[in-house]
């Protein structure tokens, strides 16, 4: 072996012979570090960019999550209790003599809803008054404190126009929450 390196290395080409094994052991090494470390270091960070955008993915959803309870928190501690909402129907009748608004029957129900530990009010009779405190009646309870709305609005037909004065079939829903010691947020 050591005879055939040396006719090698006499011929004329033979004084490139160590540079060429020294050219295919450096190719060979660029090889390994290539395989080895550039592209393991590649996998190993597209691996960890996959695991940040899982974790900012689960930050978001944390951060909406919290939004969404807070919210949630904020809606209930607006709802009326059940044991409220006589008194919450006498405010109403209150508040339309205020606006001279006739509100001579008002019956007041409740219906269970799907949500744990909460009910449906709903409140219904004729109203009757002026158009201007009508309007005004209906602002108020829009815009009242207590978290009301009206649900349905009918006008009645009536052949004597007394006074022009207007009557409608309303009817006010609330949402009521349970006893305060039965919180449903957490």
């Amino acid at each position: 072996m050591r005879e055939f390196i040396l006719q090698q290395l006499r011929k004329p080409y033979g004084s490139l012979m160590p540079w060429l094994s020294l050219v295919l052991l450096l190719g060979g090494i660029l090889w390994v570090v290539r395989t080895v470390g550039v592209d393991g270091a590649e996998q190993s960070r597209a691996k960890l960019e996959l695991e940040l955008n899982q974790a900012r993915q689960e930050f978001t959803h944390h951060k909406e999550a919290q939004r969404a309870r807070k919210d949630l928190a904020q809606v209930w501690s607006a709802l009326p209790v059940e044991r409220d909402f006589a008194p919450l129907a006498l405010g109403i009748t209150e508040e339309a003599k205020r606006d001279r608004v006739t509100l001579p029957a008002l019956s007041y129900k409740t219906e269970p809803t799907s949500v744990a530990n909460t009910s449906k009010g709903i409140l219904e009779g004729t109203m009757t008054g002026r158009y201007e405190d009508l309007r005004r009646f209906l602002y108020d309870v829009e815009t009242a404190e207590e978290l009301v709305y009206i649900e349905d609005l009918e006008l009645v037909r009536s052949d004597a126009q007394q006074d022009q004065a207007l009557t409608f079939d309303i009817k006010i829903a609330t949402y009521l929450r349970g006893e305060p010691g039965k919180s449903a947020v957490q």
